[in-house]
């Protein structure tokens, strides 16, 4: 199986300091993750003046600024992405960020970003989705909110813009930070596989590490997780994020599940189990003596450790028979 692609999303967990950002990086890196992800966005292009926030901005944010005022803080210059670019060739990690209008799109790409992403709430934006497509790179789309029929009317944009479907990611998702377990249904995630033919991934907004590790299990090649230095810092999206230490143990949780099920998926012996085959099976035994020409019965045969003689499921054909040497109590036969 190809390697899953893991996706740090530091998002706007910086709180607009780039040191911040830079400390996300070091920790994304430390933790064995592909890429680190922010959030591009010129406040004025994504948001209006009188737009409100969601709950959950509400209740993790403990203020009252508006949707554009909490956003406007968040905000990244270009110089400061060019600088987080070079930190991330430092650390050895991948640099992606997320852009969230027209404008950033071609800043990105200016920049020569690997991949683009598509959050949730640009999926039933046609021109972002025609502008994503023009740039022939791989693509990530997260489908937070979503039906099937918007999740089709994206891939057709996108495909009828030249992409191809084999460089096309659907990422699972639901948009409520954090996202209930009841309402994660994991399971969607293979009905787009099998609907549109397309690779599949999750982007998780869970508590925990569990989902996005069941979620490689069921087939995701593509694995997005918020982290934060500080759950307890302000700010939208920190309380749904894990801190350092659990992004390192999903990450090693991963690339386990990786090899886990790598395997053949045929049932069979593995190398590392055969030598234990005449440990721990087991083999017909003399309960009694028996001498030669005796018959072997019920009564003085028995079955026990190791299984380097006649295995037991050869029981039937040897009640009867007779013995062709002297046996002695506790002897394999």
């Amino acid at each position: 199986m190809q390697k899953v692609l893991i996706i740090a999303e530091a998002g706007v967990n910086h709180n607009g300091n780039i040191e911040e950002a830079k400390k996300l990086i070091d920790a994304a890196a430390l933790a064995g993750a592909d890429f680190v992800k922010f959030q591009t966005f010129k406040t004025e292009n994504v948001v209006s003046r009188s737009a409100k926030r969601a709950k959950y901005q509400d209740l993790n944010t403990g203020n009252d600024d508006t949707q554009f005022q909490m956003i406007k803080k968040l905000e990244l210059s270009e110089e400061d992405h060019k600088v987080l670019k070079s930190y991330c060739k430092d650390r050895k990690i991948g640099f992606l960020s997320t852009g969230f209008d027209l404008e950033s799109l071609e800043f990105l790409n200016s920049i020569n970003i690997p991949l683009f992403k598509i959050p949730s709430g640009e999926i039933t934006n046609l021109p972002y989705l025609r502008k994503i497509s023009s740039f022939k790179k791989p693509v990530v789309m997260s489908t937070g909110m979503a039906d099937m029929q918007e999740i089709k009317n994206a891939l057709e944009v996108l495909i009828h813009g030249g992409m191809e479907r084999s460089k096309i990611t659907v990422v699972h998702c639901n948009t409520e930070y954090p996202t209930p377990m009841k309402d994660v249904n994991l399971m969607a995630m293979l009905h787009i596989r099998d609907e549109f033919g397309v690779q599949i991934g999750y982007s998780d907004h869970t508590l925990g590490i569990e989902v996005p590790i069941a979620a490689v299990a069921l087939g995701a090649t593509v694995i997005e997780k918020h982290f934060t230095l500080d759950r307890n810092l302000p700010g939208p999206d920190h309380r749904a994020s894990l801190e350092p230490d659990e992004l390192k143990v999903m990450v090693q949780s991963i690339r386990n599940i990786e090899v886990a099920i790598s395997g053949s998926g045929r049932k069979e012996p593995s190398a590392s189990e055969k030598e234990n085959k005449a440990v721990v099976r087991k083999s017909l035994i003399a309960t009694a003596s028996i001498k030669k020409g005796e018959k072997f019965t019920k009564e003085n045969l028995g079955v026990k450790r190791p299984g380097i003689g006649i295995s037991p499921m050869k029981w039937d054909k040897i009640v009867g028979s007779r013995a062709e040497k002297d046996y002695k109590e506790d002897e394999l036969i």
